[in-house]
Formats: structure tokens, sequence, C-alpha cells
């Protein structure tokens, strides 16, 4: 097989399967030309029947025999030409969704990607949960999504937490934590999402962010998880930098956690998008080397190291 130098992969895209623009095929083409090393699918799992409401961007539950026997024959036709690896983005959502579902370890996957696209503010926004509570089966629509548009973040704000900013970004890192210490997955994903509507707003004290990160760096420390360093929102044109920010990456480089350059790719274009940006970002963080996806092994994920 081909490597190129230096070597990347891009373990984290989506296909006509969910959210993206284009197939496997086109995918996996567009991967090979840019001379990756390997590239992964990562459909955003399905999570209508759990979460109890309508979600256009997750893989239909009636497809997922079709979109896994799709990756697994591309695996095949690319044989030799780039390494081709079957995953899925899993959400969290407290005591409804994750990655140790039945559904979801009974698929044989390369790998998983556990991310928090959801929190939950509570009944009617009198109490704090991260998805489940007493009263959390009567109030399932009220699931604030991290990552949707500005003006549906901000009525989730408002009508949720009462405009309380900073029970949000608890909120959202209890997610995160709980996510890590249930575990089931391989890679962190976008881990400081929430930035994507609260950049240079202000929202809350940096400070008490910072900590609430440094928990999240020392949880991730102390299990086999990857954190993906994720150029989705510059490639979308949302954000100017990579999640994690950098101060988050310092923290990252403090408990010497593994990295993987990922660009959440929507499309073709986008599937090494400003991964310049990550390295030069990397740098930054005093970050010397990224990890690279090369398959499952005796049931742990396998990496090539790669120095920057």
């Amino acid at each position: 097989m081909e490597k190129s130098h230096p070597l990347f992969c891009s373990i984290h895209n989506h296909t006509t399967f969910c959210d993206g623009k284009d197939d496997i095929e086109s995918m996996c083409r567009a991967a090979y030309e840019k001379k990756l090393y390997s590239i992964g699918f990562s459909s955003h799992a399905p999570s209508e029947k759990q979460l109890g409401r309508e979600i256009f961007w997750n893989l239909k539950e009636e497809n997922i025999s079709n979109y896994i026997n799709e990756v697994r024959a591309a695996k095949e036709r690319w044989n030799g030409k780039i390494n081709v690896f079957l995953g899925l983005e899993v959400d969290y959502v407290k005591g409804k969704r994750s990655s140790l579902d039945s559904d979801i370890t009974s698929m044989n996957l390369d790998y998983i990607i556990g991310s928090v696209h959801y929190i939950c503010p509570g009944f009617k926004g009198k109490a704090i949960c991260s998805g489940a509570c007493a009263e959390c089966g009567k109030h399932s629509d009220e699931l604030i999504i991290i990552d949707d548009s500005m003006e549906e973040f901000c009525k989730g704000l408002n009508d949720g937490y009462g405009k309380d900013a900073e029970k949000l970004m608890n909120n959202y890192y209890d997610a995160i934590l709980e996510m890590i210490e249930l575990g089931g997955f391989d890679i962190l994903g976008h881990v400081d999402l929430l930035k994507k509507n609260t950049i240079n707003r202000n929202l809350w004290l940096k400070d008490n962010e910072i900590k609430r990160q440094r928990e999240v760096a020392e949880a991730v420390s102390k299990k086999n998880i990857t954190i993906e360093v994720n150029t989705g929102g510059i490639n979308r044109k949302k954000i100017n930098e990579v999640y994690p920010s950098l101060t988050f990456l310092r923290i990252i480089k403090e408990f010497n956690i593994p990295v993987v350059i990922t660009s959440d790719a929507h499309n073709i274009n986008d599937i090494n998008g400003n991964y310049n940006t990550a390295v030069e970002t990397l740098k930054m963080a005093d970050i010397n080397k990224h990890y690279i996806f090369n398959g499952r092994k005796n049931n742990k994920t396998d990496w090539l190291i790669e120095n920057i």
C-alpha cells in the first residue's frame, strides 16, 4: 500500500447514509487520491427510537445492514490501496443512548466515536440532568442540540436554562464525563463542541470552563481513549479553530493523551480539510505526534504514530 509522508488518516466521515453529501465509494476514492493511509466511516448511529423524536441526520434503523455491507464491500474493493474501516458516531444521552447499547455492541465495528450533541435542562428548567432524571420521560422533546442553529441554541438556553449559560456549560461537561466513565467507545469526538455557538460570547467565566476541561482530560487519561482533533467547524465555516481549542489541547498534552486528526467530513472535499491548521495547532500546544488509525486487534484499537 502506498503511504504518503507525512501520514494521515480520516476516520470521522459522514456519507449519504446519514447527513453526508457523497457516497462511500466517492469518499474512498477521494481519500485514496489525497494519499491518506486510511479512511473510516462513522455514520451517526440510529437514535430516533431511543430519544423518541425524529432525527433527519442519523442513520436509519432500516439502513443499518446496507451501511455495514457497503463499508465492508468497499474494504475489499480498496484492499491494497487504502485501508477502509467501519465505525459509528454514537451519541451519549444518559439513560437513553450510549455506545454500550446492545444494538451497537452487536455490530462488530472497527471503532466507535463517542460524542455529546444533546443535553437536557430538565422539566421546565426546574431540574438539571444530562438526559435522564425522575421526570425525564416527560420532557424528552426538551433535549437541546448543542450544535443546532444559533437561533435554536439560544432558545434552548433561554427556555431550558433561564439564560443561565454557566449551568448549560456544566451540564454539557457533566454529560461528557458521564460518557467517559461509562466507556464503550474508542475516540472522543469534538470534545468542546459547545463552543460552536458560544465562542467569543463570554457567557461564563473562562476559568470555570478550563477547570471542567481539566476534569475531562484527567478522566480520559485513565481510559484507553484517543481524543480527536477535529477540523469540521473550520471546514463548514462555523468557527476558525479546531475542536478542541489550543487551551484545551495544552491540558491534553499535560495528561499525555493520544490525539488523532479528523475532518468530520460530510463531502469529498473536506476529507482532509484544514489538516494543516490542526498540525500547526498541535505544534503550538507542544504536542509532537499524532495517531493514525490502523484497525482493531485483540479487541483494541491499533494505531500508528506519526511525528509532527
